[in-house]
């Protein structure tokens, strides 16, 4: 009787000892995915500085062409609002609406849609 109990005993220690090195795992598993996580956020910020929307390719495509928001709308048959919206990101233009941005631009709609990042 008195072995069993012995036995018994230095099983939940056993279990104890192995439960406290898993936290102690975990612990620094996660102190080294903070680590990691702080270090990348240089990397992080120049991935969300070079990140384009569609609205921002839009915009710089018409820029570079010298072309008005009105001139752009007037081209595909909108209003001047809905190509500003476009271009602020609160709408996207539909698909037939991209393939004749694409073409005003003189690009593919698949150029466009590359640069969105």
């Amino acid at each position: 009787m008195m072995k069993a109990t012995v036995f018994i005993a230095y099983i939940f220690l056993l279990m104890y000892f192995v439960v406290g090195v898993a936290f102690i795992y975990l612990f620094v598993l996660l102190v080294r995915a903070l680590r990691k996580y702080i270090k990348s956020e240089p990397v992080r910020k120049e991935k969300a500085e070079s990140a384009k929307s569609l609205g921002e390719v839009i915009k710089r495509y018409r820029t570079q062409r010298k072309m008005t928001q009105e001139f752009v709308a007037e081209s595909l048959g909108v209003s001047r609002q809905a190509v500003s919206k476009w271009e602020s990101g609160v709408s996207d233009p539909s698909t037939t609406n991209l393939m004749a941005l694409a073409k005003l631009f003189g690009v593919t709609a698949e150029e466009i849609l590359k640069e969105v990042k």
